[in-house]
């Protein structure tokens, strides 16, 4: 049974610092990744509305995927269903992308803002039916904060594609 206050209390701090979001994302892959056992990858895809892809943002891990189209893979099913997806054995999942062939489990949870869709935190693992139901609603609560208050910035939507939200 993984103990989440320490990680709890790094993603309330991280995610409600005064700091840039690329930077909030950053430290919120670093610090899941860090706190949480049994991994091989945790990061960001921001959505792009536009395209209909996820591109790749902060993590901690192996080389990833640039960009997924949310019409593949289990973060465009999250984005699609506009819901987690907890994936015991990504092989067994029609449409997995294979960034890693170590990750054996994935969870996907879709970060949201007013309602919106902004982007995903995926997660993997080496191991087979790494996360339980007490993971998937802890780190439920932690996208629903990351998600609130990762984005405040303004204009972020305007300028997310161009050079201005670095």
């Amino acid at each position: 049974m993984q103990d989440y206050l320490l990680l709890e209390l790094s993603i309330k701090s991280i995610a409600n610092s005064d700091d840039r979001f690329i930077s909030k994302l950053s430290n919120l892959s670093a610090v899941i990744y860090q706190y949480m056992d049994r991994l091989n990858w945790a990061g960001f895809y921001i959505l792009d509305e536009t395209w209909n892809n996820l591109y790749l943002g902060p993590f901690q891990g192996k080389i990833a995927c640039s960009n997924i189209k949310i019409s593949e893979g289990v973060c465009g099913k999250a984005v699609r269903d506009n819901a987690v997806q907890r994936v015991a054995d990504v092989h067994s999942f029609d449409g997995h992308i294979a960034c890693d062939s170590d990750s054996e489990s994935e969870i996907v949870l879709p970060l949201k803002k007013d309602g919106k869709i902004w982007g995903v935190l995926d997660i993997d693992s080496p191991e087979k039916n790494r996360f339980s139901q007490e993971d998937e609603e802890f780190l439920t609560r932690m996208a629903q904060i990351i998600g609130e208050n990762v984005f405040e910035e303004k204009n972020f939507y305007e300028g997310l594609f161009t050079n201005q939200w670095l």
